[in-house]
């Protein structure tokens, strides 16, 4: 069988994706390409544009249009506990050995690539909080949980649900792991500090390594073989030996045998094999040029007095390389968060101080991919009985155009005196007061914001079984035109033998109505399939009172006793008979005598054909 060409590449297409590439840092090139046109051709025509060129000046002067074909390309379905069946079998027989694996209160590390709106990072939460109990998984479980949606992230962060979508829960696990808030339910607090979300492209990022699970579903099926390669690639480096993949029902490792030993081929379950080599990341070497020692020591001694400056500064202070890694963490900050200088050279998303007073990770990739300074100001930190509040400025640096060099964040202790919290707590109060009398408009906009939950549920749920049953129609609508056409020609072929058959009928109807003796047509079994007009006029009885009656059990003028044997003979021999002269009464009682001659019927079932004329003995006819 010939292997079908691959569709050429549409070059409108490939400079779009370019363009978005360069301009905001969404690298779509690695996903399949009737997917992705089909959904950026759809938003588009949304847009009112039909050309890619247009359309792309559309996108440089209009930044909310990014965001709204971000939304369009990258479709956010999930749900708690999504395929029940696949999450029993992950909790039932993947986790304990999961666990078996893992010394005795070791950390237990997870990543849900593609967490979309946050609910399988949750569910993971509770899966391991129900298997070793909440404190134990307080203090060994950490979940990573990232995708390229920011929109999305910003929804998994606030951990807020409609009753809804806990409706795969159980009573039991819901009000075990969620806590009425107004008309929704948001996760327990003491979980979701264990859940990290922050921004990441499995296409371009480096992997979160040491990993003991990896859940990555319905994911892989947007991207093309070489990204997916990539991709599967980057995976085996981030588990650990003996670690899990957990993919989804439309994907499968078809080519990794030798790397992943399938669990359960039917839920995706599969386990990197030991000893097997993983994919490493080595940094691209220094080029040294001659003469560059003297500069290199005068840069050395340069760095030496920076680094002592920073170190002195009274402020805390993290400085981070552009692939995430601590380069640089001062006294203050040492002293501050309880680091130490082994910390250096760490991925910062380690670090407790990444999510803890407060989520850093998502700021540092936005400071870095937008290029500007963002603040977070009275930032909470709990320290025992003691309440501390930092400023936080995460600042991109750079050496010149381009993607910065460096990202430092600096924490300002701003605790506040006891009087100063009096006035706070004051000022609280009258903030108060005025929220009782905006409550009623908050009301109204509760309302109506249900409303639109419950219409997004639906388009949700929509586009889930149509995602399901699109490829499938697809697939098939050509295969329905193909047999539109067979089925169509069939019928043209049907029509014309319809006609011929109608023609045929009404000659053989002709011709036996034109004839005046007696027609009888009897099938294998005796019953009479044929009573032409001149029967009629002979016996009196109709057509209709006879078809599909015994002839030898009719009630006419004509004894039939008589033709019994002869027509014995006849379908025996398969020859006509010879004819038979019987007396007979017709139909107004006069005596007549009949001519009887029996003929083979070589019809369906056999049969013969009995001619009966009436005969005039006297005169020798």
């Amino acid at each position: 069988m010939n292997t079908p060409s691959r569709a050429e590449p549409d070059p409108g297409l490939e400079d779009l994706l370019g363009f978005i590439r360069d301009a905001r840092g969404f690298d779509f090139t690695g996903y399949k390409r009737s997917t992705l046109g089909r959904r950026i051709r759809k938003r588009m025509t949304d847009a009112g544009f039909h050309d890619y060129a247009d359309y792309r000046d559309r996108l440089e002067t209009d930044a909310d249009e990014f965001r709204t074909l971000f939304n369009t390309i990258l479709i956010n379905v999930t749900s708690f506990f999504r395929d029940t069946d696949a999450w029993s079998l992950l909790q039932d027989d993947v986790l304990p050995e999961v666990l078996a694996d893992i010394p005795s209160g070791g950390e237990i590390r997870v990543w849900s690539a593609g967490c979309s709106s946050g609910e399988e990072a949750y569910s993971l939460a509770i899966m391991f909080a129900e298997a070793l109990g909440v404190e134990e998984s307080l203090a060994r479980v950490k979940i990573y949980a990232t995708d390229v949606d920011e929109e999305a992230l910003r929804e998994a962060r606030s951990g807020l649900y409609q009753a809804k979508a806990l409706e795969p829960l159980s009573t039991k696990l819901r009000d075990k792991y969620f806590e009425k808030n107004g008309a929704q339910y948001v996760f327990r607090q003491d979980l979701r500090r264990r859940v990290i979300f922050g921004r990441h492209d499995i296409t371009r990022d480096a992997p979160i390594s040491r990993l003991d699970l990896l859940v990555c579903r319905n994911t892989l099926m947007y991207f093309n073989v070489e990204a997916q390669t990539q991709i599967v690639d980057r995976f085996h480096f981030a588990l650990r030996e003996r670690g899990y993949l957990f993919l989804g029902k439309a994907e499968m490792l078809l080519n990794d045998g030798d790397r992943f030993e399938a669990i359960n081929i039917r839920q995706r379950i599969f386990r990197r094999r030991p000893g097997a080599g993983s994919t490493t990341h080595t940094a691209a070497p220094m080029k040294i040029r001659p003469g560059m020692g003297l500069e290199l020591q005068s840069a050395t001694r340069a760095r030496q007095l920076r680094d002592l400056i920073l170190d002195a500064t009274p402020g805390a202070v993290i400085a981070l390389d552009p692939e995430g890694i601590v380069v640089m963490i001062n006294n203050q900050a040492r002293s501050q968060f309880g680091l130490t200088l082994n910390d250096m050279g760490r991925p910062f998303q380690d670090l407790e101080i990444s999510y803890r007073p407060v989520e850093l990770r998502s700021l540092v990739e936005q400071s870095t991919h937008e290029q500007r300074s963002l603040r977070v100001n009275t930032v909470e930190r709990r320290l025992g009985d003691e309440l501390q509040f930092f400023d936080i400025l995460v600042q991109p640096i750079s050496s010149g155009p381009g993607q910065p060099v460096a990202t430092t964040i600096t924490f300002t202790d701003v605790t506040v005196t006891t009087q100063l919290k009096a006035e706070v707590k004051r000022v609280r109060e009258e903030l108060e007061t005025a929220y009782e009398e905006l409550q009623s408009t908050n009301e109204e906009l509760e309302t109506t914001n249900e409303e639109l939950q419950s219409s997004i549920e639906e388009l949700e749920t929509t586009n889930e079984e149509l995602q399901s049953t699109n490829e499938e129609l697809e697939t098939t609508n050509e295969e329905l035109q193909s047999g539109n056409e067979e089925l169509e020609t069939m019928n043209d072929e049907m029509r014309i033998r319809t006609t011929d058959l109608d023609e045929a009928r009404a000659f053989l109807e002709g011709v036996v109505g034109s004839i005046a003796a007696g027609l009888v047509v009897l099938s294998g079994d005796m019953k009479v399939k044929s009573w032409n007009r001149g029967a009629v006029d002979l016996w009196g009885l109709r057509a209709d009172e006879v078809l599909d009656e015994h002839f030898f059990a009719l009630d006419f003028g004509l004894p039939t006793a008589p033709l019994r044997e002869v027509i014995q003979q006849c379908i025996a021999s398969g020859k006509r008979a010879r004819p038979v002269v019987i007396p007979a009464v017709n139909r107004i009682g006069r005596k007549i005598t009949c001519s009887v001659v029996c003929s083979p019927f070589n019809g369906h079932n056999g049969g013969v054909v009995l001619l009966i004329e009436e005969i005039d003995i006297d005169s020798g006819d």
